[in-house]
């Protein structure tokens, strides 16, 4: 079996990924960059996203695996003080793994030329210097023209992140659900929105067409797209998932409890 160990740049994450390095190697496996059977980040979920976008050309054949140098997040099951325990589960592994939905993004620029991309959390959409205008579809069909701050698309297990600090709701990873959640939109005796996040059905799609080309901010996960004027985005579920090797669980209600809640009453 191949594994890597992705790390942040953090001292403690490049300490415990030095060792959990020389403790793979010792127990037998190959430790290499290169076609990885196993791609363990050591940091936090924002590692994790990283390993996530170099390796998601090879979802398929990759499972990943989450180690936390600080809290626990929602795609890190270990922690920096259990390498030995994980590197035992590894060497006792049977190919287990689970998927969590991701999102398709579909992107048409003013030149008609396309770009196609995969996020695991969520993509936005944003005005740069104003009030952004978008007309929204509902699997091709009109729904809302929308004024506003911006737009976020989100995975269910994006629904954690930026999308549940704008009002979104928190969706359970087996729905198979995409959600679109108002950023500041405007609401008055002229413009009308929904004001309410929506979730879309997984034979369904979100298409947005702005007002204008210009001046827009395009985020997938944590990268920002701003080089090209875009004429319309079209989200959907897509067909890969990201797969995890899970040797121990923790039940994803118990991870928004530790992560937002964190008091047992």
């Amino acid at each position: 079996m191949r594994v890597w160990v992705f790390s942040n740049s953090g001292n403690a994450s490049a300490t415990a990924a030095h060792a959990l390095t020389k403790k793979l190697k010792a127990a037998g496996f190959t430790v290499s960059p290169a076609r990885p059977d196993i791609v363990i980040t050591v940091g936090g979920d924002g590692t994790l996203l990283s390993a996530f976008h170099r390796y998601n050309a090879a979802l398929d054949t990759i499972r990943f695996i989450g180690v936390h140098t600080g809290h626990l997040g929602f795609y890190t099951d270990w922690r920096d003080y259990e390498l030995d325990e994980l590197v035992a589960a590894i060497k006792a592994d049977k190919g287990e793994r689970v998927g969590y939905p991701l999102l398709d993004i579909k992107v048409t620029y003013a030149d008609d030329t396309t770009g196609h991309y995969v996020a695991l959390n969520e993509s936005t959409l944003k005005r740069a210097t104003s009030t952004m205008q978008t007309d929204v579809f509902i699997k091709d069909n009109f729904f809302e023209s929308f004024r506003g701050d911006g737009l976020c698309i989100c995975t269910p297990t994006g629904s954690t992140a930026y999308s549940k600090s704008v009002g979104g709701a928190v969706l359970h990873p087996r729905l198979r659900a995409l959600q679109v959640t108002e950023i500041a939109s405007i609401n008055n005796r002229v413009y009308r929105t929904l004001s309410s996040p929506i979730i879309i059905a997984p034979d369904e799609w979100v298409v947005l067409k702005p007002a204008s080309e210009l001046n827009y901010i395009m985020t997938i996960d944590q990268f920002n797209m701003t080089d090209r004027p875009i004429k319309e985005v079209r989200y959907r579920i897509a067909k890969e998932q990201i797969y995890f090797a899970r040797y121990k669980h923790m039940h994803f209600w118990d991870r928004v409890e530790d992560a937002f809640i964190g008091a047992k009453h």
